[in-house]
Order: C-alpha cells, then sequence, then structure tokens
C-alpha cells in the first residue's frame, strides 16, 4: 500500500484517503493534507429503495454532510462485508431508510442493522447515531421504535431532510464541545 501511496505522489498525482481527506503533492518532495471535516453518514437500505436513497445521498451532501453509499464507495474486489464494518463503526451517523421491502427482505440491510446497533452501545446514551428514516409508510422493528425516533421523508420530503440535517448538526456541534472540553 505504502508503495502506491509513493508512486502516486511522485507521479503528481492527488490521492484521496476515504474518509479522511486529500493528499496532495506540492513543489520540493512537500505533500499538503486537507482533511475532510464533513461529518460521515452511512445510508443502510435495500437495493429496491436505491433511487429514493440516491436522491437523499445526494440532499445530504448538499447540506455539508459525506454520506457513505455502497453503490459509490465499493471498489471492485474489496471486500464489502468488512468495509462495510469499517465504514459504519467510522461514521458519525447510522441511517437505516426503512421501508416495507427493507423491513421484511432478509439479507445485507438487516446485517448492517444489527451491526449498527452493536456499534452503539459503545456510544453514550445521549448521543445521536441512529437516525432511522421511513421512505413510505411502512413498520419500523419495534427494537428500535420503541428506543428512537424515526423520521419521515414522506408526504413532506423537505420536512423531514430539514429534521435529519439539524439533528445531525446539534449532534455534530455537540461531539466538537466535548472535542474541545477533552484538549
Amino acid at each position: 500500500m505504502g508503495r502506491v501511496l509513493n508512486h502516486c505522489l511522485e507521479t503528481g498525482r492527488t490521492v484521496e484517503i476515504d474518509g479522511l481527506g486529500i493528499l496532495r503533492p506540492l513543489a520540493h518532495g512537500e505533500f499538503d493534507f486537507v482533511a475532510d471535516t464533513r461529518p460521515r453518514v452511512f445510508l443502510a437500505y435495500v437495493e429496491e429503495d436505491l433511487p429514493a436513497v440516491r436522491r437523499f445521498a445526494d440532499a445530504l451532501q448538499i447540506a455539508g454532510f459525506n454520506p457513505w453509499l455502497d453503490k459509490h464507495e465499493l471498489l471492485p474486489g474489496q471486500n464489502w462485508s468488512r468495509s462495510i464494518q469499517q465504514a459504519i463503526g467510522t461514521s458519525d451517523f447510522f441511517v437505516p431508510c426503512f421501508s416495507g421491502r427493507a423491513t421484511y427482505k432478509r439479507g445485507t440491510f438487516q446485517c448492517e442493522l444489527r451491526y449498527a446497533l452493536d456499534c452503539a452501545v459503545q456510544i453514550p446514551l445521549d448521543e445521536i447515531f441512529i437516525i432511522p428514516v421511513r421512505l413510505e409508510k411502512c413498520d419500523v422493528p419495534r427494537c428500535i421504535a420503541d428506543q428512537i425516533q424515526y423520521v419521515d421523508l414522506f408526504p413532506g420530503w423537505e420536512k423531514g431532510l430539514k429534521q435529519i440535517t439539524a439533528a445531525m448538526r446539534k449532534q455534530t456541534k455537540l461531539h466538537e464541545k466535548r472535542r474541545l472540553l477533552l484538549l
């Protein structure tokens, strides 16, 4: 990996380090690192809901967040299961996108949801990590609906989007304040 990184930088290429930022070569063998400080948002969904989730990801990006969508992030040959776990574990927010299909379909969405619930155990109880979203009228699993407030992106897409981004911004500010207190 180090040889690839060195080769790219020596040949004048910019290297994006996923979730961290961009490393770019300058003159005289020096380098510049530009950190990506946008909050990372993992989007969990089922394949049938991809068009709505892409629209949601685009809206989050415009709002200043860094959405993680497997269709955009996974590379050919990459161990997708491990990459997804790593992305969930390093995300600032996990957003499961529920629909009638997602709620009852077996598969990756359910695995991602369970893994995020396991990750949430390590996060202080007053912090926002999981933000369930309903893309349409459907059931949210009781173990989530009984403990975590979900947001509807229907019938008012803009209203739901504002609620989600407001919650994320509020939590991001709290993270920053706590980080400064620890310094």
